[in-house]
């Protein structure tokens, strides 16, 4: 087994081709996956392998490039099906395989990642609550990846608490015109679409949201870049008089907050998923790098005691994760009872744990793993967004303790 450039863990199979471990076998044997599941980590496992130096070949394109390069492969591969069409027999996509498709990009580059969720956010309203065919005619180019989409969200004096949102869409005769700012945008600086949460009066607080479709060249529309310690397409967008049309609403006028809702609760677990992603390719790099390390005194640095406890902590943190993930998917794809408090279980132990576990990875690296740009200095700085996205950790401790304390019949 070797570390590519891209610092991916590649062995060569007995007929000769590339392959790479991601997932655990046992708990994908487990009741919890169904055998399409076991069959589509095995893809990921191969196409990942092939894939190996694709990181490193684009590393001097900007983020942006990057981006979109990504989608397009995505896209022409046929991945970003999963988080675009529905299941067979569900409106909705199969969490499961979302999930797994994230954790192995993760394990193979934070971009592609990033890539593959920001197009499945973005499609989510008009796939799952638009009823207009001119919205719902973009699903295609958008599963092929031949046109980009965000989800703008956030603003700049608003935290979690969408309910507040300020961004406003007054209708003027037979159009909207949009006023505001929406910041924290995944894809905001590459997307040809956005679908954007504003006011639009039906009630008030979140009574009043809707999600509305703006073409990414609409006059009115300002995009702003914002760098990150991560460095990905991301910025603001600021609404100056924007006019739209009377369809530019997805969906129900005044939905917008339990559509984003929706939303939200679903690609939560799958942010767990990314994290374990992130956290199975520091651990195995770190395994590796300790197996090789020779220490003061003769013998290898995974053979000493305090080394051995960190890596059965990552062992153990891995696993558990990696079921919590599985349960919470599979209560979405089933329909479940307690599937929101599952998923921020998941999504809060998973972001969380990859964290420490990463410190661990770099702490284990000595000197070599804070050198700029090396695989735990990378994964470093990538694992922290995942704390974020998606609702932080405050929140979901607040969502776990809510629903925990509620009484049971």
């Amino acid at each position: 087994m070797t570390m590519t450039d891209a610092g991916t863990l590649v062995r060569k199979t007995a007929t000769g081709d590339a392959s790479v471990t991601i997932f655990d076998p046992a708990i994908l044997a487990l009741p919890l996956y169904e055998d399409r599941h076991r069959a589509l980590a095995a893809r990921l496992e191969s196409w990942v392998a092939r894939h190996a130096m694709l990181p490193a070949s684009l590393a001097g394109e900007s983020e942006d490039e990057r981006g979109r390069r990504y989608t397009r492969l995505l896209g022409r591969e046929g991945w970003l099906a999963f988080a675009v069409d529905p299941a067979e027999g569900r409106d909705r996509p199969d969490l499961r395989s979302v999930c797994l498709i994230r954790e192995a990009l993760a394990y193979l580059d934070d971009l592609i990642d990033f890539a593959f969720t920001i197009q499945g956010l973005a499609a989510a309203p008009i796939a799952w609550f638009a009823t207009a065919p001119g919205q719902r005619d973009l699903l295609p180019a958008l599963r092929d990846g031949e046109i980009i989409g965000s989800l703008a969200l956030s603003e700049p004096a608003v935290g979690s608490n969408l309910a507040a949102l300020a961004a406003s869409a007054v209708r003027d005769g037979n159009e909207f015109v949009l006023t505001g700012g929406k910041t924290w945008v995944s894809n905001a600086t590459i997307a040809d679409h956005h679908m954007v949460l504003a006011r639009t009066g039906e009630g008030p607080g979140g009574l009043g949201l809707s999600f509305l479709l703006v073409p990414g060249g609409k006059e009115g529309l300002r995009t702003r870049a914002i760098d990150l310690m991560a460095p990905r397409a991301f910025g603001s967008l600021d609404f100056d008089g924007c006019r739209l049309p009377g369809d530019a609403v997805i969906g129900q006028g005044g939905g917008g907050f339990r559509y984003a809702m929706e939303i939200l609760d679903f690609y939560r677990v799958a942010v767990g998923a990314a994290a374990i992603g992130f956290a199975r390719r520091a651990f195995q790099s770190t395994v590796e790098w300790c197996r090789g390390r020779e220490v003061a005194g003769g013998g290898r640095l995974i053979q000493t005691q305090g080394t051995a406890n960190k890596i059965a902590d990552m062992a153990m943190f891995l696993d558990a994760a990696a079921l919590l993930v599985a349960r919470a998917a599979f209560e979405f794809d089933r329909d479940l009872d307690d599937v929101v408090a599952h998923a921020s279980m998941a999504k809060l132990f998973a972001t969380d744990g990859a964290a420490r576990l990463i410190d661990e990875a770099v702490q284990l690296s000595g000197a070599a793993g804070l050198v700029a740009d090396s695989l735990p200095e990378r994964l470093y700085r990538q694992i922290r967004a995942l704390r974020i996205y998606e609702g932080t950790s405050e929140i979901q401790k607040m969502i776990i303790a809510g629903a925990a304390s509620r009484p049971r019949l």
